[in-house]
């Protein structure tokens, strides 16, 4: 299973470092030492926290000013695999996006949660909306 360091966490999620140091030594999301004695989040438990955050971040008030771009890098919080189709989500700070995709596409990327991956999105309309 992949882990991540702090500051590896802090993109993830849209926080600053010092802010994902603050949550772990507060026990928002548990930690361990590599042999460097680096702190890591291993990667199942920051997709659960990262869903937590971004559920969270939903319903804040103070929204910035800005039009998301189409890159969108985050962690794999869940992967279902039928068939032939295949759903993957990934939270990106506090978005998260689901993509239908073929299982084979999947398994040839070997997505799995906890993993980091960058959804991408294209569309010939796009809204926009200042809250």
């Amino acid at each position: 299973m992949q882990s991540y360091t702090i500051g590896q966490a802090a993109r993830l999620l849209g926080i600053s470092p010092d802010t994902a140091r603050r949550w772990a030594d507060a026990g928002r999301v548990a930690t361990h030492r590599d042999e460097a004695g680096r702190r890591l989040i291993d990667g199942r438990d920051l997709a659960a926290f990262s869903i937590e955050v971004g559920q969270n971040a939903a319903g804040e008030e103070e929204a910035p000013y800005t039009s998301a771009r189409n890159a969108f890098p985050g962690i794999v919080t869940a992967v279902k695999l039928g068939d032939v189709a295949a759903q993957v989500e990934i939270q990106a700070g506090p978005h998260r996006l689901v993509s239908l995709l073929t299982r084979e596409a999947v398994e040839e990327l070997g997505l799995e949660v906890g993993m980091q991956a960058t959804a991408r999105v294209k569309s010939t309309s796009v809204h926009i909306d200042r809250t």
